[in-house]
């Protein structure tokens, strides 16, 4: 296929990214053959996948609302932030305050390029293209340290990408890094994909993701909230992600439907 101008020569474009294949799921255009061949066989195997991506979509507004308007947090760290899409952090950040930052922090070139040309010329939010699993090369970017100041609060969001990380990986390792590194007035955003609702299909679309650099390791309730360790839950706790302070969500009769818990937490 032709490359496009806006990415990068040495992009391997055969291959399905995570973020670009979530970023078919809600409507978005910034994604290949590749993605979009998986993200359809994801979609056959779990028919509510797009519905399932802007539910949790939706929870990352609501909770990054709370922590902005109820707790008073200026300093976002979104990780593994993905393309940009309707509902960006910094939009509703700085709906509360414009002095607020947000860096962005991700691993595919192609959100990080859509990220600086959304964010050009916003000298309170930067992006930085890293792996979140390396928490010492986050924290030492220059963006990072020229926006986050690590003696004020600061929110982590570590929204539908933990389950991206295997168990060998060392999750909550690398939360606790984070939290260690940031102190004690560190706040958590948590989105995680869910392993008791719907098996069969979390177990085939899990396979799916096998295709990309990094495959999928969906957890039960009490996986995600070990991931939570040093942390305590704001109300209502970790729930599916429907669940969580619906505001003006009319149907929450049936959050199974879209099988991924959510929870907000402040460090001990």
């Amino acid at each position: 296929m032709t490359h496009p101008e806006w990415a990068p020569e040495d992009m391997d474009l055969s291959r399905p990214s995570v973020a670009r294949v979530y970023d078919y799921y809600l409507g978005g255009y910034h994604n290949f053959p590749a993605d979009r061949e998986m993200a359809e066989a994801v979609i056959a195997t779990y028919p509510l996948t797009r519905a399932a991506a802007k539910s949790i979509r939706a929870f990352l507004g609501r909770a990054v609302h709370h922590l902005a308007a109820d707790q008073g947090i200026r300093q976002f760290l979104d990780l593994g932030s993905g393309i940009p899409t309707e509902g960006n952090v910094h939009d509703i950040v700085q709906a509360v305050d414009p002095q607020a930052s947000v860096v962005y922090v991700d691993i595919d070139p192609v959100a990080v390029a859509h990220s600086e040309a959304i964010l050009a010329g916003n000298p309170h939010t930067a992006v930085v293209q890293a792996d979140l699993r390396r928490p010492e090369t986050v924290l030492e970017a220059p963006a990072v340290t020229r926006l986050i100041d690590p003696t004020e609060p600061t929110a982590v969001l570590m929204m539908a990408v933990l389950h991206f990380v295997s168990d060998a990986e060392d999750p909550a390792g690398i939360v606790r890094q984070y939290r260690e590194a940031l102190g004690p007035q560190t706040w958590l955003g948590l989105s995680h994909g869910a392993t008791e609702f719907q098996p069969e299909a979390v177990g085939s679309v899990s396979k799916l993701y096998d295709r990309t650099p990094t495959p999928a390791t969906p957890r039960s309730r009490d996986g995600v909230l070990a991931l939570f360790a040093g942390f305590d839950l704001v109300e209502p706790g970790l729930v599916l992600v429907e669940q969580w302070q619906p505001g003006q969500v009319a149907d929450v009769e049936a959050p199974e439907r879209f099988p991924a818990w959510g929870g907000v937490a402040r460090a001990s």
